[in-house]
């Protein structure tokens, strides 16, 4: 994520004083989603090397409500846009908000843990 913060910053940085063209415009607006991509693949890599059934259960099922939520808030807006209640939301925030449900959904399963005095303490 750090690679992401610097890479963001330097391309927003050159897209403002360069104020590129053509393959450069494509370039720089594409890099800072190389790191998110690579985030992304990192993950889905820990998912199959991971050796612990019950680590990686919680895993997925945290990424499945992530995805869930993502789903739910991007189909909404996407429908209140189109009918003018809401201002148009860039696609990337769509990362954003999968990993904001995964989060949600972690926190959900341990606090449903503690309750049922299982694993999550």
């Amino acid at each position: 994520m750090t690679a992401y913060v610097l890479v963001l910053f330097g391309a927003t940085w050159a897209l403002r004083h360069y104020e590129p063209q053509g393959a450069a415009l494509v370039v720089l607006s594409i890099l800072p989603a190389l790191p998110i991509i690579a985030v992304i693949g990192v993950m889905g890599l820990y998912l199959i090397e991971e050796k612990d059934e019950y680590v990686r259960a919680r895993l997925v099922t945290a990424m499945l409500g992530g995805l869930a939520i993502m789903l739910s808030i991007t189909s909404a807006w996407g429908f209140m846009e189109e009918a003018g209640v809401l201002p148009h939301m860039p696609a990337y925030f769509a990362f954003i908000l999968w990993c904001a449900g995964m989060g949600l959904t972690q926190c959900f399963m341990a606090l449903r843990d503690r309750r049922a005095g299982g694993e999550g303490e």
